[in-house]
């Protein structure tokens, strides 16, 4: 079954929401579901093409700052202009959304902001959600390296 376009924007718009909310009560686990499912139904705006993206614009003026800098977030590059004003105007505030917003704007200045890349290939992440960080070996790694290699500190003097 095909969904029509405003079905997907509300059903956007409705999972961003509950992500907000389940972030605010300390359930991480339910938001990224809520995530997910905001940004499967991007997906599916985005895969009808600038008539999906375009859709979702209207969300711009949406009442809830989250899902207006949410919308603008995926939007940066296809709405360049009016993703911008939405972000600028949600990064003059405080807390988690504000900050979100200031975030998109730093990435998508410096070149690395990829919500909607041209190459349909690629998908995006869901906004907020943290991408895998590489990590370091463990401190006991470490040091068993250290003592393998030795150094000047472990020799006696001579």
């Amino acid at each position: 079954m095909v969904k029509s376009l405003e079905k997907l924007v509300e059903e956007f718009a409705y999972h961003v929401q509950a992500q907000t909310q389940e972030i605010f009560r300390g359930d991480a686990k339910t938001g990224n579901k809520h995530a997910k499912k905001a940004v499967a139904a991007f997906l599916e705006l985005r895969s009808r093409g600038d008539t999906g993206r375009d859709a979702l614009a209207v969300l711009f003026t949406h009442p809830s700052m989250d899902v207006r800098t949410s919308a603008a977030a995926f939007l940066l590059r296809h709405r360049t202009a009016e993703a911008k004003a939405v972000l600028e105007e949600a990064a003059k505030g405080q807390g988690l959304i504000p900050f979100e917003a200031s975030e998109a704007l730093k990435r998508w200045a410096d070149g690395t902001w990829a919500l909607d890349p041209d190459d349909d290939d690629e998908q995006p992440e869901a906004p907020g959600s943290a991408s895998p960080v590489k990590r370091s070996r463990p401190r006991t790694g470490r040091a068993a390296i250290a003592r393998r290699r030795g150094s000047k500190r472990d020799k006696p003097d001579s």
